[in-house]
């Protein structure tokens, strides 16, 4: 399953209302690291069903953003049942970023 884009109008139903839980790559097209990390997230989401990937441009969705207090790129968040239970701030390498997020 690819990653997902998702919006600040879009962030509730795909991400808080989940039945799995969700990694939310908070990311920007400029951003460097972020580019570096993608293509780990789309591996990721190709080999864990039972887990929805999504992503969330910062620049153009600063409402969500700055509700989950982001403040540095690339993070990603892993919510359950609505809430962020975990968090990575960084191009983590594939093996630390699944410790930290629990995959």
């Amino acid at each position: 399953m690819a990653v997902k884009d998702v919006t600040d109008d879009t962030f509730k139903n795909e991400v808080l209302d989940s039945d799995k839980p969700v990694i939310v790559d908070f990311w920007a097209p400029w951003c460097a690291p972020c580019k570096r990390v993608a293509p780990v997230l789309e591996e990721l989401s190709e080999s864990r069903e039972d887990v929805k990937f999504v992503k969330l441009n910062v620049d153009d969705n600063q409402n969500t953003t700055l509700n989950y207090s982001v403040t540095s790129i690339p993070t990603i968040a892993r919510f359950e049942n609505g809430q962020i239970t975990r968090r990575a701030v960084g191009a983590l390498p594939k093996q630390q970023l699944m410790e930290q997020l629990d995959l």
